[in-house]
């Protein structure tokens, strides 16, 4: 047994040692061959392309499908950036023994003794998109991107500049307002289409600036109408997957014929971004709106006086029972109303407005709150399984209904007006103390920056306390009394460049700051 043992021993490392020699000669041929490919490879590189050797040119652009650029060409001239700034209180300022001790020379107290405003809100910012509708400047949007504003900006397509906006109106029921700029010239406009002709199924483009990125374009197709249940009572959306995201409200949906037929307004998604359901107020909706705000500032709705409970009047069983095929049961009657003067009690079914059937309730108050007040309407109501018509004169709702009066939503003051003398800037003159804490360097003379006023013209330019201005225009200023001087001289609408020392990661930077003068209101 034991010799059996020993022959197998010496076959296993008999059998080790050949397998060592096979794995060197492999790796030797394949050192070699890769040499000489190697080699190959390098002559080739030497090799000089033949004379008739054929270079491929940039072929010229052609166009293909240009149905979508040409309604952009048409439409992105007339569709504007807003930014707003809105002012917000912030919350009370520990005070400095409560958040520690400090020493007699301790900078960080000196500086928030000398800087720190404890008192003075913060700006919060916002974007959003608008259509420019008439030449002089009137642009329609979303209220809720206007909601709160202390001040707003309008940016126009393919100019730089920043336009300062005033509200016109806004109405908080159909999400839509009104606001006008005045850049001094007469500006691209687009035009409204009947929504009433949109088809599920239609292409539509989507217009605005989402996430801050102006002049974007969206395209995809009309999903649903008339969607109701999604926002407040009087808003019934087209419904479209064309890309809408945060920045986009107040921008125009459009059809393929460059017409707007929607005010991008909401998404639908379980997160902060879009995910295929975007919904758009109807043009046609847009255009009453539109048309109330700039001829008399707020929106006047109409109504006959009646309340109506909607799940009720779509019991069939209970219309059955009343002896009407479908209408909506009126459940009350304002005492001395437009209604109860035409003899419309509750109990009765009304199935027709103006000949036409009343199904559902937005079937009854819709063409209502529309109609002009004044101007009579005609019902058809059913009593005790019998049909009646009256003549019913239309009445303001906010008279009817004062719980549903519309107060005027503030936003939060005027937009900002700014003087020319007064850029939202406090100032002092450097002195020896501040030049050795701030660490300057050479320079010894010039203005430290005390606060900057939130949603100011300094604010948007970029400054911030403790920044050092040197200079206004090229010309040096060392005193309050030099600011100020050249300050006076700067005119609305004029440019401006201020040369400014920065502090950022313990270096002192030269920076300058432009900016153009706001015009006065």
């Amino acid at each position: 047994m034991g010799v059996v043992l020993r022959e197998v021993g010496d076959w296993a490392r008999r059998r080790k040692v050949f397998a060592a020699l096979v794995l060197a000669l492999t790796l030797g041929l394949g050192i070699l061959i890769g040499s000489v490919v190697s080699g190959r490879v390098a002559a080739n590189r030497s090799f000089s392309p033949p004379t008739d050797a054929a270079l491929l040119p940039v072929p010229k652009p052609v166009r293909l499908s240009s149905a979508f650029a040409t309604i952009v060409a048409q439409v992105e001239p007339a569709v504007v950036n807003i930014s707003t700034t809105q002012l917000i209180a912030r919350p009370k300022r520990v005070p400095r023994d409560r958040r520690g001790p400090t020493t007699p020379n301790d900078p960080f107290d000196f500086f928030d003794r000398f800087f720190d405003n404890p008192n003075q809100p913060e700006a919060e910012r916002s974007l959003g998109s608008g259509v420019l509708l008439d030449p002089r400047g009137y642009i329609l949007t979303n209220q809720h991107v206007i909601d709160g504003a202390t001040k707003i900006d309008v940016t126009l397509t393919g100019d730089p500049n920043k336009y300062p906006a005033r509200v016109v109106g806004q109405d908080g029921e159909t999400d839509l307002a009104v606001i006008k700029v005045d850049p001094g010239r007469t500006l691209p406009v687009a035009h409204m289409g009947n929504s009433q002709g949109v088809q599920v199924g239609d292409w539509v483009l989507a217009f605005g600036s989402p996430f801050t990125l102006q002049g974007t374009v969206t395209a995809g197709i009309v999903s649903a109408k008339d969607r109701s249940q999604v926002g407040q009572q009087l808003q019934h959306f087209i419904q479209t997957d064309a890309a809408i995201n945060p920045g986009n409200s107040g921008g125009p949906l459009v059809d393929m014929s460059g017409n707007v037929i929607g005010i991008n307004t909401a998404i639908f998604t379980g997160g902060h971004s879009f995910e295929g359901v975007g919904f758009a107020l109807p043009s046609n909706m847009a255009i009453n709106v539109y048309n109330q705000l700039i001829s008399k500032g707020h929106v006047t709705r109409g109504s006959i006086g009646v309340t109506f409970q909607e799940q009720r009047s779509s019991n069939p069983i209970t219309l059955k029972e009343l002896g009407a095929p479908y209408g909506v049961i009126i459940e009350s009657v304002n005492p001395g109303s437009p209604a109860a003067k035409s003899g419309i009690q509750p109990g009765d079914v009304i199935v027709s407005l103006r000949g036409n059937p009343v199904r559902t309730g937005d079937d009854l108050v819709n063409p209502i709150m529309q109609t002009p007040i004044g101007q009579s309407v005609e019902v058809g109501y059913i009593r005790n399984g019998k049909r009646h018509e009256a003549s019913v004169v239309v009445a303001d709702r906010d008279k009817l209904f004062p719980q549903y009066a519309q107060v005027a939503d503030s936003i939060g003051g005027t937009p900002e007006t700014v003087d020319n003398r007064n850029l939202g800037l406090k100032v002092d003159e450097l002195t020896p103390e501040l030049v050795s804490r701030l660490d300057l360097g050479s320079v010894k003379r010039g203005l430290i920056v005390r606060a900057v006023q939130p949603a100011s013209f300094a604010d948007d330019a970029g400054f911030s306390p403790r920044d050092v201005i040197v200079e206004v225009n090229h010309v040096a200023v060392y005193t309050v009394a030099d600011f100020q001087r050249e300050i006076a001289k700067l005119r609305p609408g004029q440019d401006v460049l201020f040369k400014v020392l920065q502090r950022r990661s313990q270096q002192t930077l030269t920076v300058y700051l432009a900016g153009v003068i706001p015009e006065e209101k």
